[in-house]
């Protein structure tokens, strides 16, 4: 997860940033050199791509979390650094096929692989991306591990398909939103943090644990994320705001709203989500109608309530700084602005 730059980000929030990483910051710039090697092929488009998805950087949040409860359980050796790139692999690609699926022209700041490359092509390379991470992990001889990793990955890619059958529907209920939520974002992040546990041959009790303090996380990293999508702007996201329901999504702000709605109201949010166009509907119509609601403050509440779920799945855990950061990690994500 690399720090924001001092130009972009509140000095607060830099603070936060560098003292949730400082305990894992040489691991975790390993994880970085282990992405790149991976990225290394004799074909060509392969390290391209790979560059470019590179340098676009991002978060590192779920490699991070695994080196953190790592340190925490006093894990000692280099696995953790392998299976952190490996999980930032399966991450990014999942961003690859989304940005398909989304049409996507734009990702973290930067023009997305598929605009650039065509379709065709970035299709092949989220499968390589998926593939390559599985074989990493395979290399590494530990079949929990890698019965974990491949039954995380069959969910996404069914959370996937769920979203995809969903979009462009303004019926979408609340259980069906947290059920995508919870298999395409919060399942990694449970997976994220409960490798560690096999890595030094912890009780399934102290394994199921760190799950639920990442699938909790994960959560909550959602919900931030679709209020970000209604309040943040292009320049500090990376992607356009309000993209999720011109893509025809409806996330959970709206999807609060929309029982509390005029038909009027409610017409609109269909008409886009089902259109995937603005055009005629001013934007800011849509951010006044979830501040009309209140529901980008239910939301921020309920995103709270997760990160306090997962608070106390750490309760079991002796007091560390790791596990201070990864308490830390809670704030962090609750308080993000990208």
């Amino acid at each position: 997860m690399t720090s924001p730059s001092p130009s972009s980000a509140p000095i607060e929030q830099l603070s936060r940033a560098e003292r949730l990483l400082d305990l894992v910051a040489p691991k975790l710039q390993l994880v970085e050199t282990e992405l790149a090697r991976n990225f290394e092929s004799s074909i060509k488009t392969i390290k391209d791509v790979g560059d470019h998805i590179l340098a676009g950087g991002g978060k590192r949040l779920r490699p991070a979390l695994l080196l953190l409860v790592s340190k925490m359980l006093r894990y000692e050796g280099h696995r953790d650094v392998t299976y952190g790139a490996v999980v930032e692999f399966i991450h990014n690609a999942t961003l690859v096929h989304d940005d398909i699926i989304d049409e996507a022209e734009v990702r973290r700041g930067r023009t997305s692989i598929n605009y650039r490359w065509g379709n065709n092509l970035t299709v092949l390379v989220g499968d390589y991306i998926f593939m390559h991470s599985m074989s990493m992990a395979l290399a590494e001889a530990n079949l929990d591990v890698l019965r974990l990793l491949s039954t995380t990955t069959i969910k996404m890619i069914e959370g996937e398909i769920l979203a995809l059958e969903q979009n462009g529907r303004a019926d979408l209920s609340v259980d069906d939103y947290f059920n995508i939520v919870e298999r395409k974002t919060a399942l990694l992040f449970g997976a994220c943090c409960r490798i560690p546990a096999y890595l030094v041959d912890q009780p399934d009790a102290i394994g199921q644990s760190l799950f639920d303090y990442g699938v909790n996380l994960g959560i909550c990293f959602q919900l931030i994320d679709d209020i970000l999508d209604f309040t943040s702007s292009t320049e500090v996201l990376g992607k356009p705001a309000l993209s999720d329901l011109k893509e025809g999504k409806l996330t959970l702000p709206l999807i609060l709203a929309m029982p509390r709605a005029t038909p009027a109201e409610r017409e609109k949010i269909a008409l886009i989500a089902a259109v995937k166009s603005f055009d005629g509907i001013d934007p800011a119509e849509m951010l006044a109608l979830v501040r009309k609601y209140e529901t980008l403050d239910e939301t921020r509440a309920i995103a709270r309530d997760y990160a306090n779920r997962a608070r106390a799945a750490l309760e079991p855990f002796a007091d560390s700084p790791a596990k201070e950061a990864l308490e830390l990690a809670l704030d962090f994500v609750l308080e993000r602005d990208r």
